[in-house]
């Protein structure tokens, strides 16, 4: 048995899916705020938690909820906790970021997962921390922003157009969660998953408008003076524990990113969790 909490946030969802297609083991998804513990699954999978809110809700989101797991894990079963690459913080502008790199996070949203991480650790439990990058695709939060403002008419307006993220798309973050999940070998602490390539905010930005709205134009918005100028995964170790790597180019989650969005559109929102780390 695998059980899978915040099954119903951006990552999760596409989780599940993942799990349902690679494996016939049962797959329970929690509700948010319910726990574990009359269950004796195999594997849990946390892909709850926040990345907006006061630092006391991130706190209880991200570090609180990952105390209690730990807490009542049993000896025998695996957690996989889906962190981010936030934690990573400032890093050298070059070279891709390694799990063994110093992370130097800069947001309240970034502590948190990295003190969760760091508890996961220190722990005994046999667990893994996925640590994605920055997650694009159907659903996803800025990218998705995006689109409605180009379905709306009208130029954009965008901040960190001259920041550099590794994306990647939520289908292939999901499959390297399942893979986690369905591997007999023991697993490293960290796993970076990422593409390996760090690609420029404003081409991301010119990509989404030359496939869904050319002839706009992109006007410089305001960069957050906290936000990291680069970012870049090496994940070479989660294709050596995995057998993982990208198979989804920006360009498709770009794509599919835009045919969600005309799909939802018109359909009422359900509530949701709060959206979970990568989303970023």
């Amino acid at each position: 048995m695998i059980v899978l909490l915040g099954g119903s946030g951006f990552i999760g969802r596409h989780v599940e899916a993942a799990l349902r297609e690679l494996t016939p083991q049962d797959v329970v998804v929690l509700p948010r705020g319910e726990d574990p513990r009359p269950l004796t699954p195999k594997v849990v999978i946390n892909c709850a938690g926040a990345t907006r809110g006061r630092p006391g809700e991130l706190v209880a989101a991200n570090v609180v909820l990952v105390s209690r797991l730990l807490a009542m894990i049993e000896p025998g079963t695996r957690l996989l906790h889906v962190g981010s690459a936030t934690e990573y913080g400032r890093v050298p502008m070059g070279p891709p970021v390694t799990e063994e790199t110093t992370c130097l996070p800069v947001t309240p949203y970034a502590l948190t997962k990295l003190t969760a991480t760091e508890l996961i650790r220190a722990s005994e439990a046999e667990a893994t921390v996925l640590r994605p990058f920055n997650v694009v695709g159907p659903g996803a939060t800025m990218v998705g922003k995006l689109v409605r403002d180009l379905r709306a008419g009208g130029d954009l307006v965008v901040g960190g157009l001259e920041l550099y993220r590794d994306f990647v798309d939520v289908r292939d973050v999901a499959r390297a969660v399942a893979l986690a999940a369905l591997s007999d070998e023991s697993l490293p602490p960290v796993l970076n998953l990422g593409g390996g390539e760090a690609t420029a905010v404003r081409d991301l930005v010119s990509t989404l408008v030359e496939l869904a709205g050319p002839g706009r134009r992109v006007t410089p918005g305001e960069t957050a003076p906290e936000a990291v100028p680069w970012l870049c995964a090496d994940a070479t170790a989660a294709g050596q524990a995995l057998g993982w790597r990208p198979e989804i180019s920006l360009r498709q989650a770009l794509q599919h990113a835009w045919e969600f969005t005309g799909e939802a559109a018109g359909q009422q929102d359900a509530p949701r969790e709060p959206e979970e780390a990568g989303d970023e």
